[in-house]
């Protein structure tokens, strides 16, 4: 009889939704430890506007790849990928089950599935999306992605100026489209996978950003942003919350424009958060409203199977 893997419950679902509440119940449920997949709680300089767990959250279950790098070290989805694989190979010398939590469906994607391979294409190319995004602004980019790559288009982070130039190097350098480049089949892993995703209706889940962005600026995000600005070239930086306070700074939008934007870009990309999950068939989805322990259940019958 075959020796059963050990198991890596994912859970998955757009900012604001309430994943790292349910991720604490489940690793209470289970004794275990948690594994952060988002890809801007990593940085130690960025806090409020990335939304990390509180000192107490993080007291009540251990918490790995949360504030442990810096915005001056250069880190990928693919050094996320390896140093994950090789957490959780010591976590499961210790536990049957670890619990897994984020948004940031490529990074999730990249542990569960394994990176894609892409071949190498010439530096020039990016030097002249750069050159680009600085003298003709990112609309142009998000213009020649949607013509060229249209599938890419509406998943990914179209403020994301590192992922448009990322996918926009490769079609130039190739001449085919960078989702032609992802992979179709998981890769072999040492653990099974068990996708849990929270949801809610499209007005609840904006409201909840709405009051959660009001929530960071009463937290101080506004001055967090002011500490970081001489810094904003880092690709760490171009992030909702940040970049919107920096135009702030700039004296090209008032407070509140900034604000009312920051509210408005964490929509659409809630919105993009969705069409990314929502393709991948193996999510069991749960409102958000569903108690822990009936989704604790859930997960002990599965697991059981």
């Amino acid at each position: 009889m075959p020796i059963k893997k050990p198991l890596l419950i994912c859970i998955v679902g757009p900012t604001a939704i309430g994943k790292t509440s349910l991720s604490i119940a489940i690793a209470k449920a289970f004794n275990t430890e948690i594994i952060s997949a988002d890809s801007r709680q990593f940085y130690k300089e960025m806090s409020i506007g990335t939304a990390v767990p509180s000192s107490e959250e993080l007291r009540e279950v251990p918490h790995h790849f949360i504030q442990n790098k810096s915005i001056f070290e250069p880190y990928s989805v693919g050094d996320f990928e390896k140093e994950v694989l090789l957490k959780l190979h010591q976590l499961y010398e210790q536990y049957k089950v670890v619990v897994m939590v984020g948004g940031s469906g490529l990074y999730v994607d990249a542990v569960v599935k394994g990176l894609d391979s892409f071949p190498k294409v010439p530096d020039s190319i990016r030097k002249t999306l750069n050159n680009i995004l600085e003298t003709e602004g990112i609309a142009v980019l998000q213009r020649e992605l949607k013509e060229v790559d249209p599938t890419y288009y509406k998943t990914v982070d179209l403020e994301n100026p590192h992922r448009l130039i990322r996918a926009l190097e490769l079609y130039r350098g190739t001449g085919k489209p960078y989702s032609s480049f992802l992979k179709k089949d998981p890769g072999e892993r040492e653990f099974n996978t068990l996708l849990i995703g929270l949801t809610a209706e499209r007005p609840i889940v904006y409201d909840r950003i709405n009051r959660r962005v009001d929530i960071m600026v009463d937290m101080g995000l506004v001055t967090e942003a002011e500490n970081l600005k001489e810094h904003r070239h880092f690709n760490a930086l171009q992030t909702v919350g940040y970049r919107e306070l920096f135009e702030y700074f700039d004296g090209d939008l008032s407070l509140d424009e900034a604000i009312s934007e920051i509210k408005k870009n964490t929509r659409r990309f809630a919105k993009r958060q969705g069409t990314w999950f929502r393709k991948n068939k193996e999510i069991q989805w749960f409102d958000f409203e569903t108690e822990p322990s009936e989704i604790i259940d859930f997960i002990k019958l599965k697991s059981a199977q």
